[in-house]
Protein backbone atom coordinates (compact mmCIF):
# COMPACT_ATOMS: atom_id res chain seq x y z
CA UNK A 1 0.00 0.00 0.00
CA UNK A 2 1.38 3.61 -0.71
CA UNK A 3 1.81 6.30 1.58
CA UNK A 4 -1.71 7.93 1.87
CA UNK A 5 -3.18 11.12 3.18
CA UNK A 6 -6.26 12.05 4.62
CA UNK A 7 -7.15 15.56 2.93
CA UNK A 8 -9.76 17.59 4.63
CA UNK A 9 -11.68 20.27 3.21
CA UNK A 10 -14.14 22.36 5.29
CA UNK A 11 -16.30 24.30 2.65
CA UNK A 12 -18.10 27.53 3.78
CA UNK A 13 -19.31 28.12 0.58
CA UNK A 14 -21.68 24.45 -0.18
CA UNK A 15 -22.91 25.91 -3.25
CA UNK A 16 -19.57 25.17 -4.95
CA UNK A 17 -19.98 21.52 -3.35
CA UNK A 18 -21.00 20.14 -6.47
CA UNK A 19 -18.47 21.59 -8.68
CA UNK A 20 -15.55 20.93 -6.64
CA UNK A 21 -17.09 16.96 -6.22
CA UNK A 22 -17.34 17.22 -10.20
CA UNK A 23 -13.94 18.64 -10.62
CA UNK A 24 -11.84 16.16 -8.19
CA UNK A 25 -13.76 12.69 -10.11
CA UNK A 26 -12.36 14.83 -13.57
CA UNK A 27 -9.02 14.90 -12.25
CA UNK A 28 -9.38 11.41 -10.60
CA UNK A 29 -9.85 11.58 -7.10
CA UNK A 30 -12.66 9.63 -6.87
CA UNK A 31 -13.34 8.89 -3.69
CA UNK A 32 -14.77 11.33 -0.65
CA UNK A 33 -16.61 11.50 1.89
CA UNK A 34 -19.46 14.57 2.62
CA UNK A 35 -20.61 15.46 5.79
CA UNK A 36 -22.77 18.83 7.29
CA UNK A 37 -20.85 20.48 9.70
CA UNK A 38 -21.28 23.69 11.56
CA UNK A 39 -18.57 25.80 12.97
CA UNK A 40 -17.68 26.40 16.37
CA UNK A 41 -18.03 30.40 16.26
CA UNK A 42 -21.67 30.15 14.31
CA UNK A 43 -22.56 27.27 16.74
CA UNK A 44 -21.39 29.63 20.30
CA UNK A 45 -23.51 32.32 18.84
CA UNK A 46 -26.58 30.26 18.54
CA UNK A 47 -26.57 29.76 22.38
CA UNK A 48 -29.32 31.84 24.41
CA UNK A 49 -27.62 31.14 28.08
CA UNK A 50 -24.30 33.07 27.67
CA UNK A 51 -24.90 36.91 27.03
CA UNK A 52 -21.19 37.20 25.84
CA UNK A 53 -21.66 34.41 23.55
CA UNK A 54 -25.34 35.54 22.27
CA UNK A 55 -23.98 38.93 21.86
CA UNK A 56 -22.11 37.33 19.00
CA UNK A 57 -24.82 36.73 16.88
CA UNK A 58 -24.38 39.68 15.00
CA UNK A 59 -21.19 38.93 13.61
CA UNK A 60 -22.22 36.04 11.98
CA UNK A 61 -25.30 37.02 10.77
CA UNK A 62 -24.55 35.98 7.63
CA UNK A 63 -27.70 33.29 7.56
CA UNK A 64 -25.76 30.51 6.64
CA UNK A 65 -24.77 28.14 9.33
CA UNK A 66 -23.64 25.14 7.51
CA UNK A 67 -20.46 24.35 6.14
CA UNK A 68 -19.61 20.44 4.29
CA UNK A 69 -16.49 19.04 5.10
CA UNK A 70 -14.76 16.60 2.31
CA UNK A 71 -13.20 13.43 3.63
CA UNK A 72 -10.22 12.05 0.94
CA UNK A 73 -8.36 9.51 1.71
CA UNK A 74 -5.90 9.48 -1.44
CA UNK A 75 -2.01 8.31 -2.28
CA UNK A 76 0.48 11.02 -0.54
CA UNK A 77 1.69 11.87 -4.36
CA UNK A 78 -1.60 13.04 -5.50
CA UNK A 79 -1.84 15.80 -2.77
CA UNK A 80 -0.34 18.25 -5.28
CA UNK A 81 -2.94 17.27 -8.10
CA UNK A 82 -6.06 17.03 -5.51
CA UNK A 83 -4.90 20.92 -4.10
CA UNK A 84 -4.67 22.11 -7.45
CA UNK A 85 -8.46 20.78 -8.71
CA UNK A 86 -9.35 22.63 -5.24
CA UNK A 87 -7.68 25.83 -6.18
CA UNK A 88 -9.36 25.79 -9.74
CA UNK A 89 -12.92 25.59 -8.29
CA UNK A 90 -12.48 27.92 -4.70
CA UNK A 91 -10.28 29.95 -4.01
CA UNK A 92 -9.42 29.90 0.13
CA UNK A 93 -7.69 33.22 0.01
CA UNK A 94 -10.92 34.99 0.09
CA UNK A 95 -12.71 34.97 3.51
CA UNK A 96 -15.53 32.19 4.67
CA UNK A 97 -14.53 30.44 1.78
CA UNK A 98 -13.21 27.57 3.49
CA UNK A 99 -10.39 25.80 5.15
CA UNK A 100 -8.01 23.05 3.14
CA UNK A 101 -5.38 20.71 4.94
CA UNK A 102 -3.89 17.19 4.98
CA UNK A 103 -2.87 14.83 7.25
CA UNK A 104 -0.52 11.68 7.30
CA UNK A 105 -3.06 8.24 7.42
CA UNK A 106 -1.23 5.75 9.39
CA UNK A 107 -3.37 2.63 8.84
CA UNK A 108 -6.70 2.40 6.50
CA UNK A 109 -8.75 -0.28 5.51
CA UNK A 110 -11.50 -0.56 3.15
CA UNK A 111 -10.12 1.72 0.60
CA UNK A 112 -10.08 0.45 -2.81
CA UNK A 113 -6.13 1.28 -4.16
CA UNK A 114 -6.17 3.29 -7.14
CA UNK A 115 -4.27 0.56 -9.19
CA UNK A 116 -6.94 -1.77 -8.66
CA UNK A 117 -9.37 -2.39 -11.50
CA UNK A 118 -13.34 -1.84 -11.62
CA UNK A 119 -13.90 -5.95 -10.88
CA UNK A 120 -11.98 -5.85 -7.56
CA UNK A 121 -13.82 -3.31 -5.87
Amino acid sequence: MNEKAMLIVVLNKIEMLDKLLTALNDGGIRGATVLNSIGMAHELASLEDNFMISSLRAMFASGQRENRTIFMVIDSQRITTATQIIDSVIDLRKPDTGILFAVPVLFAAGIKEENEDASHA
